[in-house]
């Protein structure tokens, strides 16, 4: 993110409001990120960015190994590994 300050203007629109895309931009605010609300003593409004980028499944990229398996005998209708 630059140091310069950005400023833009939206509209309220019912309960919601739009993010104009140079904030986006700046911030990197993709789909699914989500906003972080706190208002302070002041009148002051803080907005926190938290990125959904990383999670359980971020970096899988699937078995790549050699064995291979049969679900149908192995587990049972629950997915419960059979011995």
């Amino acid at each position: 993110m630059s140091s310069d300050r950005v400023d833009a203007e939206s509209k309220v629109s019912g309960n919601q409001a739009n993010i104009p895309a140079r904030i986006r931009q700046e911030l990197d605010i993709d789909d699914g990120d989500h906003l972080r609300w706190r208002l302070e003593a002041d009148g002051t409004v803080r907005v926190q960015v938290v990125q959904q980028r990383a999670g359980t499944f971020a970096g899988f990229e699937g078995y790549d190994g050699t064995a291979s398996t049969d679900v149908t005998s192995e587990h049972d209708d629950w997915g419960v590994h059979v011995e």
